[in-house]
């Protein structure tokens, strides 16, 4: 049964993020709104497609968020395997099951340590710079 949605839901998604769906939605929508004149813009022409608009945007919602926790749930296991075998720290693996905070916390720590770095970087080209003129003036003389 998982396997069947999740082929289903693959398939909904694509077709729903083609431009000949789009067109085809803005067929729709054309046809309705040439139709109201016959139906004499009845109020059962507008629940048409009040209630047409209302069930695929309901179904809609269900199927992009499958899909998007399935692709953030793989992303995150290819981000989990790239820290496990790289020089990154293995205490980053699983940190998506924190609460919000417990991530801005973390995510506090790391931009402090990467301003520490570049600050660190700045130094040794500053105090390398500087000896290279020492050196040039040096020949120089």
């Amino acid at each position: 049964m998982e396997k069947l949605f999740t082929g289903m839901a693959n398939r909904v998604a694509h077709l729903a993020g083609l431009p000949l769906t789009f067109a085809f939605c803005c067929l729709i929508i054309l046809v309705w709104a040439t139709s109201g004149p016959v139906f004499g813009f009845s109020d059962t022409w507008q629940l048409v497609i009040n209630t047409g608009t209302t069930i695929i945007t309901f179904l809609m919602v269900f199927l992009i968020q499958n899909t998007q926790n399935r692709d953030g749930a793989a992303i995150q296991a290819k981000l989990d395997e790239l820290i496990r075998v790289g020089k990154g720290h293995n205490h980053f693996i699983g940190i998506e099951h924190l609460t919000e905070t417990e991530v801005e916390e973390i995510r506090d720590k790391c931009e402090r340590a990467a301003k520490r770095h570049d600050r660190e970087i700045a130094d040794m080209a500053a105090k390398k710079a500087v000896g290279q003129k020492r050196g040039a003036k040096k020949q120089a003389a």
